[in-house]
């Protein structure tokens, strides 16, 4: 069941203003659960609005729309975990860069980038879907990209696989398939795989374990700390509960 929110509660209010007044949005409900549910994911939307307005704003279809509902899930889903601190778009708005920037206890931040395939995943375009976020990873810190999947298991999308078939294209010096796809041939390819420190993807309609997975590129410059990326996990893995049930606490969730 649905959270009741009553009209013109402080929920209600953000909830409106994020999603530019627009009452029939079918967001909405979901939206104001979450708020309501979790006070530090209101707090991250509190002083976040400004920028999530301009994403869904943006947002001109409703495939885009689930993409940033797809973002906002994530965000409300890991501040479950008091532990944890998020930083949202810290490059810049609509500036090239990851999503949020992750800090667990006093250990180091990584960044985090959040990309919902609009198709389930398939063996031969696997690689092709991890390949064009490689392009948004900065240098000098780790960083880790989620990809949220249809389907009931995550590891459907095999992440070794898939840069497997990568890291052998670049192999065979295969340069007009990078410079089609935006990279300094196979030396640009390298040079942007080794910023990523591992791949999570997350089924929100699985069950348990199921729901998430992580893989962890042992050729990466700066490793992502690997009890953050345990604990990021716990989150993602946490029970789903219908809109305006808050989930347990993700450290029973395994």
């Amino acid at each position: 069941m649905a959270r009741a929110v009553v009209p013109g509660t402080t929920v209600e209010r953000l909830a409106r203003e994020l999603l530019d007044g627009a009452p029939s949005d079918p967001f909405v409900d979901e939206l104001e659960a979450w708020l309501a549910g979790s006070p530090r994911f209101r707090s991250f939307a509190e002083a976040n609005r400004a920028k999530i307005r301009k994403k869904l704003r943006g947002a001109a279809d409703a495939e885009a729309r689930r993409d940033v509902r797809a973002e906002l899930r994530v965000a409300h889903l890991l501040l479950a975990d008091r532990r944890i601190e998020l930083e949202f778009e810290a490059y810049g708005s609509g500036k090239p860069g990851p999503d949020f920037t992750i800090t667990f206890r006093a250990e180091r931040p990584f960044n985090l980038e959040v990309t919902r395939l609009r198709r389930p995943p398939d063996a031969p375009g696997q690689g092709g879907q991890l390949l064009t976020k490689l392009h948004q990873l900065p240098p000098s810190v780790a960083n880790v990209v989620l990809l949220a999947i249809q389907g009931d298991r995550a590891d459907a999308f095999d992440v070794a696989g898939a840069t497997r078939a990568l890291r052998a294209r670049a192999d065979r010096k295969d340069e007009a398939f990078f410079v089609d796809r935006g990279f300094a041939g196979t030396r640009g390819f390298y040079e942007r795989y080794l910023r990523l420190g591992a791949v999570l993807v997350w089924s929100e309609s699985a069950v348990g374990d199921a729901r998430a997975s992580l893989w962890s590129n042992s050729s990466a410059r700066i490793a992502v700390p690997p009890r953050t990326a345990r604990e990021c996990l716990r989150c993602l893995r946490a029970e789903t509960r219908r809109p305006g049930e808050y989930p347990r606490d993700p450290r029973s969730a395994i």
